[in-house]
């Protein structure tokens, strides 16, 4: 790849350890910044990726990382905090990150958004992606902007919550059941990101990402408690017990599985603006439906030597 030298910030996240691996197959030296190193093992082990412990939120941190780099990738988002915690995520890190990019002269980057970002969004999420958005399609650097509804994969927190949930829970009940959502795969979102950064075509270029399908909230949680083996009634909750159900999730200990934010969030559909959707040509991606990949992962059947033949090759 012309861009060989990459910044991917969030790489050891859900989506980001599918772009690395791709990068790393192309031939790309990756940097990915970590501030738990030891929970990015899966990463360590490939070649031509170095996995740093360091606090992409400190500036001078994020200063070493950038320079010497010939792109960044930013994957770095949060569904979960109150107004400061989405700004500084995904408004301030862009922020900074194009900046620095400036600086050193980084010419590459690819943003991350998400389906339904909007500065005048219903929810605190929609309105903090929205302004990270604007500022990455405003800056200087060639930037392709990503837009994927609901990611779907092995390691997911969406659809595996609810397999979770079925597993020890006789009736699910849940808020914004009718929502809708168009499910995209992560092996296709990633390979959208990577086989960008080298395409000029993409530059300046806001795209969408999202699957074959439309499915409610409903059906998407019903699928996942059949598809793990648990199938259970689903209870659609009214707006007013539905957000009631959010606060008392919201002041367990940890991270929610569900908050008011997020409540708000469904308040638009998740989909794409065409439909049926199509992704960009450009971008050389497929369109892969839900059922056949999450049925396997979600019964436990999903083979563990997806990324065997990069450790191969590293003699690890």
């Amino acid at each position: 790849m012309r861009h060989s030298n990459i910044l991917v910030l969030g790489g050891s996240g859900f989506i980001g350890r599918y772009v690395v691996n791709l990068l790393v197959a192309r031939g790309c030296r990756v940097l990915v910044p970590s501030r738990r190193r030891e929970r990015a093992r899966h990463l360590i082990l490939l070649p031509t990726c170095d996995v740093v412990d360091a606090d992409v939120y400190d500036d001078a941190t994020l200063e070493r990382l950038v320079a010497g780099q010939h792109a960044a990738i930013n994957l770095i988002g949060t569904l979960h905090g109150d107004r400061a915690a989405f700004t500084r995520t995904h408004t301030e890190l862009p922020r900074r990150l194009i900046a620095a990019c400036a600086r050193h002269r980084v010419r590459r980057l690819a943003h991350m958004s998400a389906l339904g970002a909007d500065e005048n969004g219903p929810s605190l999420y929609q309105r903090s992606k929205g302004a990270g958005e604007a500022l990455a399609r405003a800056s200087t650097q060639n930037c392709t902007i990503f837009q994927p509804s609901v990611v779907f994969g092995r390691e997911d927190r969406f659809l595996n919550l609810f397999a979770m949930l079925a597993k020890f829970a006789p009736l699910l009940p849940i808020g914004g059941a009718d929502a809708k959502f168009q499910p995209v795969w992560v092996e296709d979102v990633a390979r959208a990101i990577v086989n960008a950064i080298d395409n000029e075509a993409t530059y300046g270029k806001t795209y969408e990402l999202a699957g074959p399908k439309i499915y409610t909230l409903r059906e998407l949680v019903r699928f996942a408690a059949v598809a793990s083996g648990h199938p259970r009634p689903v209870l659609a909750l009214p707006e007013r017990f539905a957000r009631w159900q959010a606060r008392l999730i919201e002041l367990a200990p940890g991270e929610p599985l569900l908050s008011r934010d997020n409540l708000d969030s469904m308040k638009r559909d998740n989909v794409a603006k065409v439909q049926p959707f199509q992704p960009a040509p450009e971008l050389g991606i497929g369109i892969t439906p839900m059922e056949p990949e999450a049925v396997i992962y979600l019964a436990g059947l999903h083979p563990r030597t997806r990324f065997g033949g990069w450790r191969a090759r590293a003699r690890r």
